[in-house]
């Protein structure tokens, strides 16, 4: 089979029967365009190219020639694992025989903490937005959602009116894969909800958007839009960090454990499907213990 039909095959795959989101089928998507514009300079006719002439040897030149351009180690990982995803589809399917990646491993990636704020200084961020305006309200409700149910931003820009229950406090939440949870709202976050979707109603009936936080023209607000809102408000509320979105769902997690709250617990409200990916927050608490000890134990030192 063609290198190219495969690809098509393969991305089809993922959209309709893995059901991954729009922005990770891009990100496929680019990295095998990078994949296959590299082959073309080395002389290669990809309309002509085998997927099972890719070989372990090609891989491993694809590989180093990134290395050579100064790409960080997280984006040549990410490369490999597209490559490795679409063989691995590639012998499920049994359109090839061999996988020229089997025996290419990922190099390691030093381990980075999660940026998160203290609990005064997230407060300080939630509560700075001006209430009293249509924006101020939206951002207010996005800042006390992000920190008080541990969203994705994706997953926040992807709630529909129907998936708020705020008489019960919760919200149904589409994460990765198109995996369904329920996750809790705060009382705070409840309630700045339930202000701006009725203020923002007749807005969403003349448009017809069903998306829950909408910009100031009454379309759906998009990701870029949610990371702008919380700079702004990082930056205004004077905090020792710029947070990301993300920078609120490493507070909640945080704050959850410094609290004393369950990891597997905190894997579920995360919607993580692998316990792995939530323990980095129990050195983040093990890491500000160990602080604490030092600074108030008199033979710590």
């Amino acid at each position: 089979m063609k290198l190219a039909d495969a690809l098509d095959q393969f991305y089809y795959y993922l959209q309709d029967e893995r059901n991954l989101s729009s922005l990770t089928l891009l990100s496929y998507n680019k990295d095998w365009n990078d994949v296959l514009a590299w082959l073309e300079t080395q002389g290669i006719d990809i309309a002509g190219f085998e997927a099972a002439d890719f070989t372990e040897h090609t891989v491993r030149r694809y590989l180093y020639a990134l290395s050579q351009k100064g790409l960080s180690r997280a984006t040549i990982n990410r490369r490999l694992a597209a490559m490795k995803s679409f063989y691995q589809f590639m012998l499920r399917k049994e359109y090839t025989e061999t996988n020229p990646l089997q025996d290419v491993v990922m190099g390691k990636l030093p381990k980075r903490l999660p940026h998160y704020l203290d609990l005064d200084e997230i407060i300080r961020v939630i509560e700075t937005p001006d209430t009293s305006t249509e924006g101020g309200l939206r951002d207010r409700a996005i800042l006390e959602v992000l920190y008080g149910s541990g969203l994705r931003v994706s997953e926040l820009v992807g709630l529909k009116t129907g998936d708020v229950n705020i008489a019960e406090s919760w919200a149904r939440v589409y994460g990765k894969g198109g995996r369904q949870r329920i996750a809790p709202l705060s009382s705070f976050g409840a309630e700045y909800l339930a202000k701006y979707m009725k203020r923002t109603d007749g807005k969403r009936r003349e448009t017809g958007v069903g998306s829950v936080f909408l910009n100031l023209r009454g379309g759906a607000l998009t990701d870029r839009a949610v990371r702008d809102i919380v700079h702004k408000y990082c930056r205004q509320a004077g905090a020792k960090e710029i947070l990301s979105p993300h920078g609120f769902r490493h507070s909640f997690a945080t704050h959850l454990l410094d609290n004393g709250a369950d990891l597997r617990v905190v894997q579920e409200l995360l919607g993580h499907r692998r316990i792995s990916s939530t323990q980095i927050y129990t050195h983040v608490s093990r890491t500000k213990l160990k602080k604490i000890y030092h600074m108030a134990h008199p033979r710590a030192d």
